[in-house]
């Protein structure tokens, strides 16, 4: 039964319900922390692709902390963007927008090594992609026949299957540790685990607001537990600056055929992922599909999002599938509460130090919520899977797009051979899964499922 103080069961799956103020701010926060670091990590492995030095007196550090300050900013921005609405622009529902991982590979052959000078082409293809990304709502709309439950489910559950990763890295002591003799270690370990078990604790066995926030419950607990023994350096607050503007073109802008091609065909990637998300979302929180209008105002913001934040030196957003997990976890569909959420970023994007002290948390501490979160994600593709008839032709189309999807995700090298370019579409895990699904749900003729029925029906 829901908690009164909250909102009744009808209330808290309606987008346009705002919770009392004095428990949507906690929830908005939450919201924030549950994708702050996904959120800066992109700028920080760009950054050091292209060279940049990280120490404060290299004449490059400026340039990485303004990066990722307006990762903050604009992923506030684009969020407000989705959950206010422009006309057309934005769904209008409890989506968070944040700088995504899936433009990475493409990102850093173009960048690397190259210093600071790169960042510009980057930028370029950036905002055309953006451009790209958004006249996809034209058509998504007209295009969704092709993503039934089957195709959706599957990209949410891969989405969650690469995430799952991401978290136990984290949890270990991020990628930067990995081959250490620190990474994996039990102290890294316990601290992951008390905000796992705190977390668990507050879900099931609290009840009202302390049941909600206790994904932040538990992540307060493990930054308590990591203070306690050491692990929270506070040495990049006196560092940071007290006020960050926006600057347009802070890189400059140059187009390159390569980065407009790459982020065309990933901001594809992006597009059906965020059907995905969307459909996530309405299906786990509302308990119902998503309109067509939903999901083109989606696709409409996700591209209008990424075409500025390239415009002021920001890298590509998307819908991040963590906050889907969290809202199917927290049972609170107000997209007010999210609005909550993307100002506070965009305040963290103005006040260095804000983000400064939030980039304190440790990042195993994280990685025990989003290992929560992250699985989360993959069960709420297994729950719009549920809705799929599992007869043999759509076993057969899920097997072939999981099987080679999350096969060459698994072992890029088995693509060595095939252009570089090519190699990493190949490689993303979703792109592949999606494709194979929407081909052979087009192709495969119907006449499979009668013939699985009586198959079924005379065993």
């Amino acid at each position: 039964m829901a908690d009164r103080s909250i909102g009744t069961p009808e209330q808290l799956r309606d987008p346009n319900y705002t919770p009392p103020l004095v428990k949507a701010v906690p929830l908005g926060i939450q919201h924030v922390l549950a994708m702050f670091v996904s959120n800066v990590t992109p700028a920080i492995i760009v950054c050091g692709a292209a060279g940049f030095g990280f120490g404060s007196d290299s004449p490059d550090f400026p340039h990485m902390i303004y990066m990722i300050q307006m990762s903050m900013f604009f992923a506030g921005v684009a969020t407000l963007i989705q959950t206010i609405g422009i006309g057309p622009i934005g769904a209008r529902l409890p989506i968070v927008q944040g700088t995504s991982f899936a433009f990475i590979p493409i990102m850093i052959p173009l960048v690397a090594g190259k210093g600071v000078e790169a960042i510009s082409v980057l930028m370029g293809g950036v905002v055309i992609g953006g451009l790209f990304h958004a006249s996809l709502g034209f058509v998504i709309g007209k295009l969704r026949f092709a993503l039934p439950a089957l195709v959706t489910g599957l990209v949410v559950t891969m989405i969650g299957l690469a995430l799952v990763r991401v978290g136990i890295q984290y949890a270990a002591g991020g990628v930067p540790a990995i081959g250490t003799e620190e990474y994996g270690s039990l102290q890294n370990w316990s601290v992951a685990g008390v905000v796992i078990l705190v977390t668990l604790g507050m879900k099931f066995f609290a009840r009202g607001m302390l049941s909600v926030s206790a994904v932040l419950i538990g992540l307060l607990a493990g930054y308590a537990v990591a203070y306690a023994i050491g692990m929270v350096d506070f040495g990049n607050v006196g560092r940071a600056a007290n006020v960050a503007l926006p600057n347009p073109l802070h890189f400059g802008i140059e187009f390159s055929i390569a980065a407009i091609v790459g982020f065309c065909l990933m901001a594809f990637v992006s597009a059906v992922e965020t059907v995905g998300d969307v459909s996530g979302i309405a299906k786990g929180g509302a308990g119902r599909e998503a309109t067509d209008k939903e999901i083109q105002g989606a696709t409409f913001a996700d591209g209008s999002g990424t075409a500025i934040s390239g415009l002021f030196g920001a890298l590509p957003n998307t819908s991040f599938s963590q906050n889907v997990g969290l809202i199917a976890m927290t049972g609170v569909m107000s997209r007010h509460v999210v609005t909550i959420g993307a100002v506070f970023l965009i305040f963290c994007g103005l006040v260095p130090k804000v983000g400064a002290i939030i980039s304190t948390v440790p990042i195993e501490v994280l990685g025990g919520g989003v290992i929560v979160m992250f699985g989360m994600v993959v069960a709420a593709g297994v729950s719009m899977l549920s809705d799929v008839v599992w007869n043999r032709r759509n076993m057969v189309i899920f097997a072939i797009a999981l099987s080679l999807g999350l096969g060459l995700q698994l072992e890029p090298d088995a693509l060595q051979h095939v252009p570089d370019t090519l190699k990493v579409l190949a490689t993303s895990g979703i792109l592949p899964a999606a494709l194979i699904a929407i081909v052979l749900n087009l192709i495969l003729p119907e006449g499979l499922a009668a013939d699985a029925t009586e198959e079924l029906a005379g065993d």
